[in-house]
C-alpha cells in the first residue's frame, strides 16, 4: 500500500510541476483559439494541421473557460481513438464530419496543446496537409488511398497514401521503392479504370489531382523487358518469340525494320535518326523523360517522342534481330493524316515531320512567349545573328535544337530601290539544289507522208524550256525533212488528245506522253490561184457487233493510231478521200484484187461524192454539205499550214469499174465519237474523220503486225552523258544569288509593294549534326522527274570552312569539318521507287546497309551512288567530345543484301 501511495504521489507531483511549465488557463484559451498560432489561423497551401477529437477538445474548452486549474473538467491526455477504424493500422473511420467528429488546429497550437496535455500512448498524431483546389484551400483529411501493383503480379496490391497535390512521379517512386527496382531499370505507370480498361500516366509531372487519382484506384507499375520492349505493348502469342529474342544477342543498333507495306521510306528516315550518336544516347540514358513536354500545342502530347524511344530501345538492346514499328506507323499517321495508310511516301518529308515532332514533344519552353523578328537596319552582322538565335531559343530548346539546327543569313535586295533587307533565319537541314542541264532528252515517233515508211523512233535533245518549234527544228537535223512540214501531236489510246501549235512550250509533254511527229505537205504562197491544202485528223474503228454504247459509239470502238492527213482543197470529196487514205495505208491494208470488184452488191457512193465544202473544213464559213455535223475544233487549222501534197496518189490514177470499198467513212469529233447531240456547234469546227472497217474486211484486208511495226533510228542508241557532280558544287549552287518567282514577291518596305527582288543565303552557323537532302525530285506544272546525277560525296573531312561567313575560329579547324554517318537512298523513279539506308554504327564504327528487316556490313566504296538522297554528317569536334570508340577502319568486303547496294535499280515494295 505504501508502495501504491508513493506512485500516486509522485503522479500528483508530476502534474504540479507540469503545470508549472503551462501557462494559464486564459493564456491556453488564447493561444489555441486566436491569433497566427490559433484556429482563426488562415490556411495556406502545403501547411499541415492537426485533427484532435471533438469530444476532447470540448472537455477542454470547458476546463479553460472555468478558470480553474484543480478543476475536476481537467481533459487529460488528448486522446483520438474514437477517430480511428482500429489501433493497428490506425486508419480513420470513413465519413467523419469536422465540428462533431473532429476539430482541426494550425501546427503551433496542436503542438502546444501535445507539450502541455500529451498524447495518448501509443497514438500516432494525425496530421493533414492542406492542399490548393481550384478556387478552394482546405484541409485534405482523407488522403487518395492507391493500390499499387507490379505488372507481372496484379493480385497482390501494396496500399499507399497520397495527397492530392502530389505528383504522379511520387506515385512511381513509391511504387518503385516498394517493389524494389534497380535504379538501371525504367518503369512507367498505368491506372485500372472503372470500366475495367486500362489507361497509361503519360505525364509524372502532374498531381494526382490533375490525373483524377482517386481512393481505391489501381495502379500498376510496369518495367521494360531487357530487349526494349514493354511488356503490355507484345501481345501472349508472341511471348515465346520474346523470350527467345531475349536469349539472342548482336551488335547493339545493327537491327532491321519490318516493312509493313510500302513503309521503306519511313525504315530508312528511322535508321538514319537511328545512327546519330548524341541523339540515340540521349534517349538510351533517359534524358528524354525529363523532357517531354506534354502541354506544348504545337505537339503531339509526348506521344511520338514516347513511340520513337522505344523504337531506339528496342534497336540498340541487342536482343533483336529486326523488329516491327507498327506502333510508332499508327502514330505518325494519327498526327500527320498524309502519312496514313499505305502509299509510298518521300523519306525526307517523313524525317521533317519526325525532326518538328520531337523537338515540339521535347521542347523545354512550357510557354512560348512572343518575339517579334528584326531586320538588321545597318547593324552588324554578329549583332543580329547572336539575337536571332536568342530569340530562336526563346521558344525553341530541345535535343532537336542542340543537335540538328543551325543559322542561316538570308539577303534580299529590291530591284527598285536598292533596299538591303538582312535577316538570320533556323534551319534543321540543307535542301541543295542539283545543277540542271538545260537540255532535255524526249522520244518521238516520226510518220512519214511516204506510206512505205514504217515510223520512225527518234531520240532528240532539246532546250528544256524549248517550244514545239524547237522539237521540229531537232528532228529536221535526223531526217532531213524541213520543219515546216511537220505537225506534233499527243496520241493517247487511239485518239489525238492534243495537237500542238508551234509556240507552245515544251514543258506541256510529260515523259510518259506518246509525242508523234506526222509530216504534212509543205507551205505554199496564199494567193488569189493559189491552191491550200488541208490536214485531216484520221481515226481508225471497228464495228462492235451486239454492243451497244447509249448510241454514242454507234458500236464502233478505235484500234490502231490515227494519222494526219494533208489533202488537197479542191478534191474535197468523200470517193476521192477514200482513194487518198487507201493509198496512205497501202503498207498494211491490202488492196482488193479484181476478183473482188463487185459492181453491184457495193452501196453507190455518190450520194457521198460532196465532202464538206473547202471554207468549212479549212475554218471558213459553215456549210454542212458532210454525212455528219462537224465536230469540235482539235486546235487545227487545216488552211493555217497551207500544205500542198506533191506525193503520188490517187489524182494520178485511172478512173475505172469501182471496186469493192473496204472501209466506210465518217465525220466525227474529236473523240471519235459520231452522235450528232455531242457535237460543238461551232462553225469554224475542224472535222475529223473516222475510216470505220467491218470486222470481216479488217480481218482480211488489215495487217495490224505490220500496223504496229516501227523503226529505231541510230539516235536512239546514245545515251546523253551525265557528268557526276561535286557535293560542294551542290552547296555554291545553294547560296548563289537568285530572283524570286512571281508567285513568291517579297513586299519593300521603302517601296511600299511586293517586288521580285534578289534573294542570296549563305550559312552562318552550322549544327552538330548536318543534314543535306539532295533534291533530286523536280516539280512543275506540267512535269516531274527525278535527277539520277551521281553526286560526289566525302566520307570524311567535308570542310565547310569556305561557305561559312561567320568570323571562324582558325585554332578550331574541326568546327567547320564534318563526316558521314548515315545516307537514305531512293532507287527507281517517281512513280514506284525503294528506300535503304547505309549508316555507321556508333560502337563500333563498322558501316552497314539496312534494307527493311535485312542488315549486311558494307565497305566504304560501297556508299556512294546515283541513288544517294538523304546525307548525314557529324561534326568532327562532336565525335571527339563523345565516348572513345574504335576507329573507321574499313572492314573485310561483304556482300550487302539483295542487289548490289550500288546498283541503279532495285526490286520496289
Amino acid at each position: 500500500m505504501a508502495a501504491v501511495a508513493a506512485n500516486v504521489a509522485a503522479a500528483a507531483e508530476d502534474r504540479e510541476s507540469q503545470r508549472e511549465n503551462v501557462p494559464g488557463l486564459e493564456s491556453q484559451r488564447r493561444q489555441i483559439e486566436n491569433g497566427e498560432s490559433g484556429r482563426e489561423r488562415p490556411l495556406r497551401a502545403g501547411e499541415s494541421w492537426f485533427l484532435v477529437e471533438q469530444h476532447w477538445y470540448k472537455q477542454w474548452e470547458v476546463y479553460v473557460q472555468g478558470g480553474d486549474q484543480d478543476s475536476g473538467t481537467f481533459p487529460g491526455c488528448i486522446n483520438n481513438a474514437d477517430l480511428f477504424e482500429d489501433q493497428v493500422n490506425w486508419r480513420l473511420k470513413k465519413g467523419l464530419v469536422e465540428g462533431e467528429d473532429y476539430v482541426l488546429l494550425p501546427a503551433a497550437a496542436w503542438h502546444y496543446l501535445v507539450d502541455w496535455y500529451g498524447l495518448e500512448h501509443g497514438q500516432p498524431p494525425i496530421e493533414r496537409k492542406v492542399v490548393e483546389l481550384p478556387s478552394v484551400q482546405k484541409v485534405e483529411v482523407y488522403p487518395v488511398e492507391l493500390l499499387l501493383v507490379r505488372h507481372s503480379d496484379m493480385d497482390t496490391p501494396h496500399i499507399a497514401q497520397f495527397s492530392h497535390t502530389d505528383s504522379v512521379d511520387l506515385v512511381l517512386r513509391t511504387a518503385r521503392e516498394q517493389f524494389l527496382v534497380s535504379p538501371q531499370e525504367e518503369t512507367r505507370l498505368w491506372i485500372k479504370n472503372a470500366e475495367g480498361s486500362f489507361e497509361r500516366l503519360c505525364n509524372t509531372r502532374v498531381t494526382l489531382l490533375d490525373a483524377a487519382l482517386k481512393t481505391g484506384q489501381v495502379v500498376i507499375m510496369e518495367t521494360r523487358n531487357k530487349d526494349g520492349t514493354w511488356p503490355s505493348a507484345q501481345p501472349q502469342a508472341v511471348n515465346t518469340a520474346l523470350e527467345e529474342d531475349e536469349e539472342f544477342q548482336g551488335q547493339p543498333g545493327i537491327c532491321g525494320l519490318t516493312n509493313l507495306g510500302n513503309t521503306c521510306f519511313m525504315n530508312s528516315a528511322l535508321q538514319c535518326l537511328s545512327n546519330v550518336p548524341q541523339l540515340t544516347e540521349y534517349f538510351l540514358k533517359n534524358h528524354y523523360l525529363e523532357e517531354l513536354n506534354f502541354c506544348n500545342p504545337l505537339g503531339m502530347k509526348g506521344e511520338i517522342a514516347e513511340a520513337y524511344a522505344d523504337l531506339v530501345k528496342q534497336a540498340w538492346s541487342g536482343h533483336h534481330r529486326s523488329i516491327v514499328p507498327h506502333v510508332f506507323k499508327t502514330k505518325v499517321g494519327h498526327f500527320a493524316s498524309q502519312f496514313l495508310g499505305y502509299q509510298q511516301h518521300d523519306s525526307q518529308e517523313l524525317l521533317s515531320f519526325l525532326l518538328d515532332g520531337l523537338h515540339e514533344d521535347l521542347n523545354r519552353v512550357k510557354k512560348k512567349e512572343y518575339v517579334e523578328l528584326c531586320d538588321a537596319a545597318g547593324r552588324p552582322d554578329q549583332e543580329v545573328a547572336q539575337e536571332a538565335w536568342q530569340n530562336h531559343k526563346r521558344r525553341n530548346d530541345s535535343v532537336i535544337v542542340d543537335t540538328f539546327h543551325g543559322l542561316f543569313k538570308s539577303t534580299l535586295v529590291c530591284p527598285d530601290c536598292g533596299n538591303v533587307s538582312v535577316t538570320f533565319d533556323p534551319f534543321c537541314y540543307l535542301s541543295v539544289p542539283l545543277p540542271v542541264s538545260h537540255k532535255r532528252v524526249m522520244e518521238v515517233f516520226f510518220v512519214s507522208m511516204d506510206p512505205r515508211r514504217k515510223p520512225e523512233q527518234h531520240r532528240l535533245v532539246v532546250p528544256k524550256k524549248g517550244k514545239i518549234s524547237d522539237l521540229c527544228v531537232a528532228l529536221a537535223k535526223h531526217t532531213g525533212m524541213s520543219p515546216e512540214r511537220m505537225m506534233v501531236a499527243d496520241v493517247f489510246s487511239h485518239r489525238f488528245y492534243k495537237i500542238y501549235q508551234l509556240e507552245e512550250s515544251l514543258s506541256s509533254i510529260l515523259d510518259r506522253d506518246d509525242i508523234f511527229i506526222y509530216e504534212v505537205s509543205g507551205r505554199s504562197a496564199i494567193g488569189e490561184n493559189s491552191r491550200e491544202d488541208v490536214v485531216l485528223p484520221i481515226y481508225l474503228r471497228e464495228r462492235t457487233p451486239a454492243r451497244d454504247y447509249n448510241n454514242s459509239y454507234y458500236g464502233l470502238m478505235l484500234f490502231g493510231h490515227p494519222l494526219l492527213v494533208s489533202v488537197p482543197r479542191d478534191r474535197l470529196s468523200w470517193d476521192a478521200l477514200y482513194h487518198i487514205l487507201l493509198y496512205r495505208l497501202s503498207r498494211y491494208v491490202t488492196r482488193p484484187s479484181s476478183d473482188d470488184e463487185d459492181d453491184g452488191d457495193e452501196k453507190d457512193m455518190e450520194d457521198k461524192d460532196s465532202m464538206p465544202k473547202p471554207g468549212h473544213v479549212a475554218g471558213g464559213s459553215s456549210q454542212d454539205s458532210g454525212p455528219e455535223q462537224a465536230g469540235p475544233s482539235s486546235g487545227v487549222a487545216g488552211g493555217s499550214r497551207a500544205p500542198v501534197d506533191n506525193s503520188p496518189g490517187p489524182s494520178h490514177w485511172p478512173q475505172r469499174a469501182r471496186r469493192k470499198h473496204l472501209f466506210t467513212l465518217q465525220t466525227v469529233n474529236s473523240n471519235g465519237t459520231s452522235d450528232r447531240s455531242t457535237f460543238n456547234e461551232d462553225t469554224h469546227a475542224q472535222p475529223y474523220i473516222a475510216i470505220d472497217w467491218e470486222p470481216e474486211m479488217k480481218k482480211r484486208y488489215y495487217d495490224e503486225v505490220e500496223a504496229e511495226g516501227y523503226v529505231k533510228h541510230d539516235c536512239v542508241g546514245y545515251v546523253l552523258k551525265k557528268a557526276p557532280v561535286r557535293l560542294q558544287e551542290c552547296i555554291e549552287l545553294f547560296t548563289t544569288v537568285e530572283t524570286l518567282e512571281k508567285e513568291n514577291p517579297w513586299y519593300c518596305p521603302t517601296c511600299k509593294q511586293h517586288q521580285l527582288a534578289t534573294k542570296k543565303l549563305d550559312l552562318w552557323m552550322l549544327p552538330e549534326t548536318l543534314i543535306i537532302h539532295l533534291k533530286r525530285f523536280s516539280y512543275t506544272k506540267f512535269s516531274r522527274e527525278k535527277l539520277d546525277t551521281l553526286v560526289e560525296f566525302p566520307i570524311r573531312d567535308l570542310d565547310f570552312s569556305e561557305f561559312v561567313i561567320k568570323p571562324q575560329n582558325e585554332s578550331a579547324p574541326e568546327l567547320y569539318k564534318y563526316d558521314l554517318i548515315a545516307v537514305s537512298n531512293h532507287y527507281g523513279g517517281l512513280r514506284d521507287g525503294h528506300y535503304t539506308t547505309f549508316a555507321c554504327n556508333k560502337d563500333s564504327g563498322q558501316w552497314h546497309y539496312f534494307d527493311d528487316n535485312s542488315v549486311s556490313p558494307v565497305t566504304e566504296n560501297q556508299i556512294e551512288s546515283k541513288a544517294a538522297y538523304v546525307l548525314f554528317y557529324q561534326r568532327q569536334d562532336v565525335a571527339r567530345r563523345l565516348q572513345p570508340q574504335p576507329g573507321l577502319a574499313e572492314p573485310p568486303a561483304s556482300p550487302a543484301c539483295g542487289p548490289p547496294p550500288n546498283s541503279e535499280f532495285m526490286d520496289v515494295n
